[in-house]
């Protein structure tokens, strides 16, 4: 169990600079160690009582569930979520936003803007 916790560790310090939000690899690392948490719990109580093998099935699920979420908050894998960080117009008194898919931007009702 002691070693799957300092490998757990060291997964999450290599992976903390693969991306510039780390959205990834911040839900990853945390779902690697829910995983191994949970995995051990689960793994010492059914079938043989292996918690370290609980531990090591736990974290790959819970670290790939946790990169997929991160992966989608940044607008990737598959998600279907546009990045709406709003910016405001002064002059027309309005909200807009920038469609990176488009490259145009738009008013906050979907109107274009230029």
């Amino acid at each position: 169990m002691k070693m799957t916790m300092i490998a757990l560790m060291g997964v999450g310090v290599l992976a903390s600079a693969c991306t510039s939000t780390g959205n990834v690899e911040r839900n990853a690392a945390g779902g690697a160690a829910l995983g191994a948490l949970a995995g051990a719990v689960i793994g010492n109580n059914v079938g043989s009582g292996s918690a370290g093998t609980g531990a090591l099935v736990g974290a790959a699920i819970g670290g790939t569930v946790g990169a997929v979420k991160g992966c989608k908050e940044d607008g990737g894998c598959g998600s279907t979520s546009v990045n709406r960080r709003q910016y405001y117009d002064e002059r027309a008194g309005r909200y807009y936003y920038y469609d990176s898919r488009s490259g145009r931007y738009y008013w906050e009702d979907g109107a274009p803007r230029y």
